[in-house]
């Protein structure tokens, strides 16, 4: 009896141990801000890029993200959404980020086959690689995501400049975008042809490059009526 009550603690501390781990384990899927109605459907969405998705130190981290504020108001607008979100800095379609991954690697790390809508935002970062191989790892990206999620609705979004005197390469990358998209049959938004940033000193930091938090508020009233018309329609 005595062997039975030790095998069975051991039993039970083993057990208990195993919970723990699986109750610990980290998640594989990033999920920044979801805000839930009771009794409204959840739609589920999946973005992908760089820095300007990822924030920094001058802005745009937690719940200060341009993704964390556009799930707020969409919310508040009746459309809540759960989001994965896969953005690493420096990164790029054609350029490794700070983590050694290209646009085509964070993908599968976002997508999910019941996605409605693809976000894909950026990149500044892949000046200098060559069209021709742009044009491809673009390709590339796109097709990975309408594979993982056949019924989502792709939304690109092109690289955003400060100024308006915008850099040839870049007005490059977003040709390459443009006409990818539409080969892809993805919504292309230009955020050049907009002037997102142009005239607006106060929505980057010091470093001429990256948005403030006063950026990221700014990008998410931007981008959540984007992706609100992407979403499907509830009846």
């Amino acid at each position: 009896m005595h062997d039975f009550g030790s095998r069975f603690a051991t039993f039970v501390l083993s057990l208990t141990l195993v919970v723990g781990v699986l109750l610990n384990a980290p998640s594989s899927r990033t999920t920044p801000y979801d805000v839930t109605t009771a009794g409204t459907p959840v739609t589920r969405i999946a973005v992908v890029g760089d820095s300007y998705t990822n924030g920094t130190a001058i802005g745009g981290q937690g719940p200060n993200a341009w993704p964390a504020l556009a799930w707020k108001t969409l919310a508040r607008r009746g459309m809540p959404v759960s989001a994965d979100v896969a953005a690493e800095g420096r990164a790029g379609y054609g350029v490794r980020g700070d983590q050694g991954n290209l646009f085509v690697d964070l993908t599968p790390r976002a997508v999910r086959p019941d996605d409605a809508v693809v976000v894909f935002y950026g990149s500044r970062n892949d000046q200098g690689v060559d069209p021709n191989a742009l044009n491809g790892q673009v390709f590339n990206a796109l097709s990975l995501a309408r594979s993982i999620a056949p019924g989502a609705r792709l939304l690109v979004i092109g690289p955003p400049w400060p100024t308006a005197d915008v850099p040839p390469a870049v007005l490059q990358i977003r040709d390459i975008l443009s006409f990818q998209s539409m080969l892809a049959g993805a919504t292309f938004v230009d955020p050049i042809a907009e002037r997102w940033f142009v005239d607006r000193p106060d929505l980057i930091g010091a470093d001429g490059v990256h948005p403030t938090n006063a950026g990221h508020a700014y990008m998410a009233d931007k981008i959540a009526p984007l992706i609100g018309d992407q979403l499907p329609r509830r009846v």
